[in-house]
């Protein structure tokens, strides 16, 4: 972005990208239909953004959500928010807005340089790449680095970048996951028969807020959507406690009142599992979570389900997270060049000349488009400071 608003004021720009071919991390992006924002009112987008939303105001203040609509539709790509407000291509692809952004980017004169690994700065102030031919180096009026986050190693995102930036003396905070899955320390039986399945139509609550949606149970524990939208909170809890407890709801549509009303319905010869499934639909994977993790002795072990004791683990079941999981695997990261040695332009502070945008900046959102959208727009704000 910050090479298409430099690129359109005439200057000269050439883009530098470590991958063979350029938006390789886009097209990736893309592969769910590309949420490309969301719509709804701007304060509750931008408390998205949590403690960093003071920091990022500004870029959605000069590039909000219909601004970033605007500038697809220039690009030749129509958009549509969908029941979720989430907003994506008509054509659910990421491939033909990316095509004609570079085809955009290459007529305003922008020279693409791939398979370019940036290693940092000469004592001169040259910028020093590492190529297949060799290490290069090249001089620069300005440059403006979004080098991204840590969380896909494949895609060059691998924070290679943040011993070099602080061997520079620029303030780094520690990369973290983010939108990322946790582990759970699941009984053999239950990994051995829950694992991969979804649970659907549930509900989360942690310090304080809640969430609706799904989540999948995988072979460590859980990730998903659901998971995701306080993975943030729970994060900083187990670094905090040493572990987080989710509370889930396994059926938000019904009141606890009712559910121990249907829990204690005369089942006659049928077993509790059978009983369960007839009055309340509770089968398959939630019911192993009942199972699994309603309120244990002190010897680690699962008591017998009780009629006492149904209604209020089935709408406040107790889930244990132990860890989240490991930076690579998580959707996006945390942490990142401080906001304190930047300023207003995103220039850092020491090195005049040096911009930094997108997720290499200390900030995180949820997904649903939050995203990519203040990625977009701090790399326009790094091309306006580049001008400034």
């Amino acid at each position: 972005m910050a090479a298409d608003v430099l690129s359109a004021e005439g200057m000269r720009v050439d883009l530098y990208d470590a991958m063979p071919s350029v938006g390789r991390k886009f097209l990736m992006a893309g592969k769910g239909g590309l949420n490309l924002s969301h719509a709804e009112p701007a304060e509750q987008f931008l408390n998205r953004y949590g403690d960093r939303s003071r920091n990022v105001e500004p870029w959605l203040a000069a590039f909000g959500v219909d601004d970033l609509r605007a500038w697809a539709r220039a690009l030749g790509v129509e958009t549509y928010v969908g029941s979720s407000g989430r907003i994506f291509p008509t054509d659910m692809k990421a491939a033909p807005l990316l095509r004609a952004w570079l085809h955009r980017l290459r007529a305003q004169g922008v020279k693409f340089h791939v398979r370019h690994r940036w290693l940092g700065w000469r004592d001169d102030g040259a910028l020093r790449f590492a190529t297949p031919a060799g290490e290069v180096q090249v001089d620069a009026d300005a440059v403006v680095l979004a080098l991204g986050g840590g969380s896909w190693a494949k895609l060059g995102s691998d924070g290679a970048w943040v011993p070099v930036l602080e061997a520079s003396g620029v303030a780094v905070a520690r990369l973290r996951p983010a939108n990322c899955g946790f582990d759970v320390g699941w009984s053999p039986f239950f990994r051995d028969k829950f694992a991969g399945q979804p649970v659907k139509s549930v509900a989360a609550s942690f310090g304080g807020v809640t969430r609706r949606g799904e989540f999948v149970v995988t072979e460590h524990g859980v990730e998903g959507g659901l998971i995701y939208a306080l993975s943030a909170a729970l994060r900083d809890a187990i670094e905090r406690e040493g572990h987080a407890d989710l509370e889930m709801d396994l059926l938000p549509d019904q009141s606890v009142e009712r559910v121990a009303a249907e829990a204690r319905h005369p089942r006659g010869s049928r077993s509790l599992s059978s009983h369960l499934q007839s009055r309340l639909g509770l089968k398959g994977v939630k019911l192993g979570l009942l199972n699994e993790c309603a309120a244990r002795s002190e010897g680690g072990v699962p008591p017998r389900l009780t009629l006492e004791t149904l209604a209020p683990d089935i709408k406040s079941l107790e889930l244990r997270l132990l860890s989240p999981r490991p930076l690579d695997e998580a959707i996006s990261s945390a942490g990142g060049v401080r906001f304190e040695t930047l300023d207003e332009n995103l220039m850092l502070r020491d090195r005049p000349g040096a911009f930094c945008a997108g997720e290499m900046l200390d900030w995180e959102a949820p997904t649903g488009g939050y995203l990519l959208t203040a990625c977009l727009a701090s790399g326009r704000a790094a091309g306006h400071g580049v001008m400034a």
